[in-house]
């Protein structure tokens, strides 16, 4: 026998976050432009979700499984020396559960599922069969189910914080079994709740879709070449909003967050330096692999105190730019650190350590624009 206890769910706290047409997209731009904030902003604002509780969020990674994702039986010792199973729902699982649990309880609050670094997991064998309820019907709803074993049922129903007891032959809910406590709830949702009766009659097949209060979104950093391939099978399944990098013909705003801030030392603003270094990375595009995916957005560093630290831009701008963007040809870098100097004679970066020690050179370059020159 399994055993598990529940907790009361909090009951909303206005209308406002009530169903809307699900949400399943991803965010994909470069690194710092801000997909993480626009994650956020689409929870509050079009979801209606002012409360973390109703967000699961995982990051997908190469260890990342189909068993993180869904659940896994796991062994712990029990203080007397045995060992038992315990089942651990996957984020997933988490995620449906909530959901259910809003729908069965009437008060049909959105859920959001947050998936980090997608392409960094392989994400066709993360999402297994699951992947066939990315499709979705006009009312929001899977256009299809999938079956889920016994186990993975019964960490639903403890994802859904009811009280749960697994047997050989039966599943104990609330002290009653299933169909007791499907009779019950049938009989309380009839002619009152369509999206709870569907959400019974699937687990009454040991069965499962994505319902219309739980929205998918995910994010991918498209500069990291350590990733898996996403199929075009799996790509047509989601919505993309491409997150655009500041440049010289950036049409949106500079965030209010960013607006003031200053380079540590100097006048500079971050803001403009940003716009200057992604045109500088895109003048060299000549000698640059995957150009658009190479530039950096306002987050890429996080200011302190309304400052970006003169640490932070050696060792990690300076290095993300040898390593990641100039790691072929660094004579971009040398002729800009050239005239940032007002020197005749070329400059020779032969090491990390040659470049990170004109560091101020370099700010000073990029902030005035002297590569145009």
């Amino acid at each position: 026998m399994v055993e598990t206890e529940t907790s009361s769910l909090e009951q909303p706290t206005n209308e406002e976050n009530l169903n809307t047409k699900p949400i399943q997209k991803i965010f994909f731009g470069s690194p710092g432009t801000g997909k993480s904030y626009r994650v956020n902003e689409i929870a509050k604002n079009d979801l209606g979700i002012d409360n973390d509780e109703n967000i699961i969020k995982t990051v997908f990674h190469p260890e990342y499984t189909y068993s993180d994702f869904i659940g896994k039986l796991l062994p712990q010792t029990n203080g007397y020396g045995s060992v038992i199973y315990k089942f651990y729902e996957g984020h997933f699982l988490q995620a449906l559960g909530l959901a259910y649990r809003k729908l069965i309880d009437g008060t049909k609050e959105n859920v959001l599922l947050v998936i980090d670094e997608l392409n960094r997991g392989n994400a066709a064998a993360i999402f297994g069969t699951v992947f066939q309820l990315l499709d979705r019907n006009e009312d929001g709803w899977s256009s299809y189910s999938v079956s889920l074993s016994e186990l993975e049922i019964f960490g639903l129903w403890r994802a859904m914080q009811y009280k749960v007891q697994i047997f050989p032959d039966n599943i104990i809910v609330e002290g009653s079994n299933f169909e007791k406590f499907y009779d019950s709830k049938k009989q309380e949702l009839e002619g009152k709740d369509e999206d709870g009766l569907r959400v019974l009659n699937y687990f009454s097949q040991n069965k499962i879709a994505i319902p219309n209060n739980l929205s998918i979104i995910a994010t991918i950093n498209t500069s990291d070449e350590s990733i898996y391939y996403l199929d075009s099978a799996f790509k047509r399944r989601w919505d993309w909003e491409y997150i655009e990098v500041p440049g010289e013909n950036f049409s949106g705003e500079v965030p209010k967050e960013i607006k003031e801030v200053l380079i540590e030392n100097t006048e500079y603003k971050w803001s403009e330096f940003v716009k200057n270094l992604n045109e500088f990375i895109k003048s060299n595009h000549q000698t640059i692999r995957r150009i658009e995916d190479k530039q950096i957005g306002w987050w890429f560093l996080k200011p302190d105190n309304n400052k970006i630290e003169e640490e932070a831009i050696k060792n990690k701008l300076m290095f993300y730019l040898w390593d990641s963007v100039f790691p072929r040809d660094r004579k971009p870098l040398a002729e800009l650190l050239k005239k940032a100097c007002g020197k005749s004679k070329s400059i020779e970066l032969i090491t990390f350590s040659d470049f990170v020690a004109l560091a101020e050179d370099f700010v000073t370059g990029i902030y005035n624009e002297k590569w145009k020159a």
